[in-house]
């Protein structure tokens, strides 16, 4: 075991008074309020001290779609290549899947009152004075009249052991996500220590032993340590995802984990946003195990005290002044607590946000001397990410905590890397890989910096403090555990959010700017373009299209063109949905407000799997164009296709040199535009985010049909590495620019410069590379007799529009497991009985059986009625194929179905859920398929006919979801 290391970075502590003494304040304000370039800290004997303050983990991927290995209808997505890496790590025993709630809040990261409270990107505000208050207050209630003295030991520990909590606050106060609390709370969501090096996150086990140990509430986990129970998991996310809530997806997860460690769900509602899925060691499921036994949770000690005023009570009553909610809040935390306001308030007069460092300070730090590894990695960071221009920016502010202990030459700041784009996480990892000492870039990254001048007794100081993290700092990060998963492994994580809180935030909250600027045409535009990009099913886009449409009149009918605030929207919407939603169950079930996936949606098995087939062919009838193209239909000609993305690096720099030959052109963008090169990267990014298969689908179901004129040969040479770098300089040039100033032309902002040296570079080097460019291109007559082809087949009406979304969308739906049965082998069974039995034969008559029975299946478990948990374990034998016994004919004046017994698959039985597992044959005229479930009670009343079959006749199945 590696020895204990001390923290290089111990914080001083300000006076326990509120208030400073004059002396000491007016020389702190001086101090701070000297320009850095005026301090004297030398650029020969300077030296720097960077440690870590909060962070919280890198970005997670998102779940787009979920599919089986085996499966291949979506075998080119990041998130399935996700997904088969998680079930093969899990399968060899390596790892177990560990699933928790996406809690609807914001970050909020605690280090003790004197190591700081922060939001993600921000401290000493509203956001942090709320996290300081309902932390205290959890404290409060949890420790009853002893929380005062447990406040003050904990702040103690976090900074002796240099720690930092994330959590997730979820209030009601902060803006509106998918629905308002039942109760403010936090949820702690990591634990890392920050004094040993590089950061270190605890496991779970550690985080429930750290939050029982001081009482503080954490997330709800479920961990899978088998295939079956993973693939299970994602199946039922599948199930669950359009219409999933907090109460069913915990009961679901429930049943399929290993096992479950509950949380306080009750506080946060029904809307779930959504789940956190993540690779963890092998052995977690052993800790939590023992860790169950060992601990449990505590009783609330302050149930029944006046704790005083609530954070809703606090914010209605001082609602119009920012400043004094926050001065509120924090005197009702206590002296325990928060014992000074430096962070919001500043100190000795000096506001503390007022006094935000020079920017040449950035530069000072980065040339001064590091004193420690971790301080020169902290450098190596913002190096790189300056070198590769990911979009961040390096904020920096005065520490008001060690406003007594600075001076002309030695000065304390707060640093927040604050990352623009969820881009840059993905650019800066790619970093990581080819620079395998660089440090990751984490969300919440806060550090404290120490510059200085160099002196004897100083600079020995720091290096006795240093000695432990440099000796040990290798032993901790660079040489694996074992048991350990590597960083790439570690990193497995994936963000899976339900399609009731999407529905609140992505199409009402977000589309409000829309729907009340550019109009209600716009807004159904912008949201059936999320709908298909989330893969949602067709039966449900059309239901929400109403919902939303309905929304969309009552919200423009109520306030004309003033737009309802994005902050406090559910104010607005609760009322309408409530109301939407007592229509019917069904529309309960749509947005959520139900809780309740069991709810009958007034149709069967068979009625549903009926409806999906006429969506089917209403798909496949409406894809075939006509001779003549009708007012509401489409064609487009797609110039040029590519190969793989909507627009590759090849066919943007083919773009580019096609217009750097341009002598005229009626919109100016030709050789003499000094922006070429900015407004082809316009187009570039215009679809930005979806591949080449997302793009063809969307086009092709916006209008039927989709011609594609070749632009590049598919035998050609790679892109010249120069061209590949001057494009790839200028999209990050770009992403920076639209960050910075959004639509504002390349000439003005704070890169006009850059652009321009760009420009001339881009000129240089596509010219250079004329040859190339001109050699990887189709001949233009070549590609023309492509698009004719393809041009005269779709006047002829051989054209069959390709159906690319409706097996992705497929899983969405799932709601019952079947044995699909060929129906030529039921046809030909009934024929059979019908010679050998005159009953039979009589029934079959007039029922025309061979032409009404199309499809055939037997129900294995129904979400409905057995829960999505017994649908989802038939997922370890998917599409494989099964006997089924027929052993008896069942009929009635209105309903005839097969008695069957499904065998087994490789050894393991596949029984049906039902009561009496059957076939549906034939049902008369307004009768449910669902009926045919009574007719064994039929029959033993004499309303019905049985004929056995003897010996059972087998035919051979395949189970599917449907």
């Amino acid at each position: 075991m590696p020895r204990k290391r001390k923290a290089v970075y111990q914080y001083g502590r300000l006076s326990k008074k509120r208030e400073a003494s004059k002396g000491t304040s007016t020389t702190a304000a001086a101090v701070i309020n000297n320009k850095l370039s005026e301090t004297s800290v030398s650029e020969d004997d300077g030296q720097s001290h960077a440690s870590v303050s909060s962070i919280q983990y890198q970005k997670s991927g998102r779940m787009k779609s979920v599919r089986e290995p085996g499966d291949k209808t979506n075998k080119k997505s990041k998130s399935h290549g996700k997904v088969v890496s998680l079930l093969e790590m899990v399968s060899g025993g390596l790892a177990t899947l560990e699933v928790s709630l996406k809690h609807s809040g914001s970050l909020f990261m605690y280090a003790g009152c004197e190591g700081g409270a922060y939001a993600k990107n921000s401290f000493g505000n509203i956001y942090t004075a709320v996290g300081v208050f309902v932390l205290g207050r959890t404290f409060q209630e949890a420790w009853g009249s002893r929380a005062s003295k447990k406040q003050s030991k904990f702040n103690a520990y976090l900074e002796r052991k240099r720690m930092c909590i994330s959590m997730e606050l979820v209030t009601a106060v902060l803006g509106d996500h998918g629905q308002r609390p039942q109760e403010d709370y936090v949820v702690v969501t990591t634990v890392t220590e920050l004094g040993k090096g590089k950061p270190e996150f605890y496991s779970t086990p550690d985080i429930i032993r750290f939050y029982r140990k001081w009482r503080l509430p954490t997330n709800h986990v479920w961990l899978f340590s088998t295939r079956k129970s993973v693939t299970s998991f994602f199946a039922a996310y599948d199930a669950l995802y359009e219409e999933g809530t907090a109460t069913t997806v915990c009961k679901v997860l429930d049943e399929l984990a290993s096992l479950s460690i509950p949380d306080h769900t009750e506080m946060q509602g029904e809307i779930l946003e959504g789940l956190v899925a993540r690779i963890v060691s092998h052995e977690s499921s052993t800790r939590m195990e023992k860790l169950l036994k060992r601990s449990s949770p505590h009783q609330p000690e302050g149930v029944g005290l006046n704790l005083g005023p609530s954070l809703r009570e606090i914010f209605a009553a001082n609602r119009s002044d920012e400043k004094q909610q926050i001065k509120v809040l924090l005197q009702n935390v206590g002296t325990s607590f928060c014992p000074n306001f430096a962070d919001w308030f500043g100190n000795g007069g000096t506001d503390a946000h007022s006094t935000d460092a020079d920017e040449s300070f950035l530069s000072k730090f980065l040339q001064a001397n590091p004193s420690d590894l971790s301080t020169d990695k902290f450098q190596d960071i913002i190096c790189s990410m300056r070198e590769k221009r990911i979009p961040a920016a390096f904020k920096c502010y005065y520490n008001f905590h060690k406003a007594e202990s600075m001076s002309s030459d030695n000065l304390h700041f707060k640093m927040v890397i604050h990352v623009r784009n969820d881009s840059a996480f993905q650019r800066y990892q790619k970093q990581m890989r080819h620079k395998p000492g660089l440090w990751p870039l984490y969300r919440g990254f806060f550090v404290d910096v120490n510059l200085f001048n160099s002196s004897k007794k100083r600079a020995s100081q720091i290096t006795i403090n240093s000695v432990d993290i440099i000796e040990n700092v290798s032993n901790s990060n660079d040489i694996p555990v074992e048991g350990a998963l590597a960083d790439e492994d570690a990193n497995l994580m994936i963000k899976m959010k339900f399609l009731t809180y999407k529905l609140r935030t992505f199409l009402i909250r977000n589309g409000l700017s829309i729907l009340f600027k550019d109009g209600l045409d716009a807004y159904k535009t912008y949201c059936m373009r999320l709908m298909k990009r989330w893969n949602t099913s067709e039966a449900k886009q059309r239901e929400l299209s109403q919902m939303l449409n309905e929304w969309a009149c009552y919200a423009r009918s109520k306030h004309g063109h003033k737009t309802v605030t994005r902050p406090m929207y559910l104010t607005e919407v609760e009322p309408f949905l409530e109301e939407y939603a007592k229509r019917s169950r069904q529309n309960q079930a749509l947005i959520g407000s139900a809780g309740n996936l069991g709810a009958d949606s007034g149709k069967d098995e068979e009625e549903e799997v009926e409806t999906e087939k006429q969506l089917a062919l209403s798909g496949s009838n409406s894809s075939v164009v006509k001779d003549s193209v009708g007012e509401d239909e489409g064609l487009i000609v797609f110039f040029p296709g590519t190969d793989t993305n909507p627009y590759s690096l090849d066919a943007l720099a083919v773009f580019i040199y096609r217009v750097l030959l341009r002598a005229n052109h009626p919109g100016s963008l030709n050789k003499v535009c000094p922006s070429a090169g900015f407004v082809l990267l316009k187009f570039y990014h215009f679809y930005n985010g979806q591949d080449r298969k997302e793009f063809e689908t969307e086009l092709v179901e916006c209008f039927g049909s989709l011609v594609k004129m070749p632009l590049l040969e598919p035998d050609r040479s790679p892109l010249p590495e120069s061209v590949t770098s001057v494009l790839e300089e200028g999209i990050n040039l770009f992403k920076l620019h639209s960050t910075q100033h959004g639509r504002l032309d390349s000439s003005k902002g704070t890169y006009a410069q850059q652009w321009a040296i760009w420009e001339k570079k881009l000129r240089y080097i596509i010219f250079k590379n004329a040859e190339y460019l001109k050699s990887i291109q189709v001949p233009f007559d070549s590609a023309l007799k492509q698009v004719l082809k393809q041009l005269g087949t779709i006047a002829k009406g051989d054209y069959t529009r390709p159906r690319l979304s409706t097996e992705k969308r497929m899983s969405r739906g799932i709601i019952f497991a079947a044995v699909d049965i060929p129906v030529t082998e039921l046809q030909g069974l009934l024929c059979t009985l019908a010679k050998k039995n005159s009953k039979v034969s009589a029934f079959l008559k007039d029922k025309k059986v061979e032409r009404t029975l199309k499809q055939a299946h037997l129900t294995l478990a129904h979400k409905q009625n057995h829960g999505v948990a017994a649908v989802v374990n038939y997922i370890s034998v998917l599409h494989q194929k099964v006997p089924v016994d027929m052993t008896a004919l069942y009929f009635s004046d209105r309903l005839a179905a097969l008695e069957a017994h499904p065998g087994s698959v490789n050894g393991e039985d596949v029984n049906s859920k039902n009561a009496w597992p059957h076939i549906t044959l034939w049902k008369g005229e307004g009768v449910a398929a669902k009926e045919s479930i009574a007719l064994p009670q039929l029959f033993f009343e004499g309303k019905a006919a049985r004929i056995k079959i003897d010996p059972p006749v087998t035919v051979v199945g395949t189970i599917k979801f449907r």
